[in-house]
């Protein structure tokens, strides 16, 4: 059985992340706020956190390093992230809180289940999407 936690005060945020992530061997447990999110990972240890970046109070960033502490004391288990950003800035607090993996928003289906599957194998995924263009050097 797989436990999937989702952190989002946005509805649709929680009615696309379910649409996407379906089946008889998963659960999805929907909390609203930041402090709950905690709460639910130090009650039960899910096999994904996907943290939507803006919430309330306490958003994805700052839930993510609260877990990554938290783990770093030995008080929690690891657990996988994976941020919904707003924007494509946000990748660097991304980085720097200690996620795993990241979806710029608009949500697509293909591109977050392609998150949520690299991520329940132990790996990572950075979405491309709004990366800008390299430029070769003159």
């Amino acid at each position: 059985m797989t436990d999937v936690l989702v952190a989002s005060d946005a509805d649709w945020v929680h009615d696309e992340v379910r649409q996407v992530l379906h089946g008889p061997d998963l659960t999805i447990r929907n909390v609203r706020s930041g402090p709950d999110a905690v709460a639910a990972v130090k009650e039960r240890a899910p096999d994904l956190a996907v943290l939507d970046m803006q919430i309330g109070h306490m958003g994805a960033m700052a839930i993510s390093l609260d877990l990554r502490l938290e783990e770093g004391m030995g008080r929690l288990p690891h657990v996988p992230i994976l941020m919904l950003l707003d924007r494509r800035p946000d990748v660097f607090l991304a980085h720097r809180s200690g996620a795993e993996g990241f979806v710029v928003k608009p949500l697509d289906p293909i591109r977050l289940r392609k998150a949520v599957t690299a991520l329940l194998a132990g790996g990572t995924y950075e979405d491309a999407t709004y990366k800008p263009a390299t430029v070769p050097p003159a």
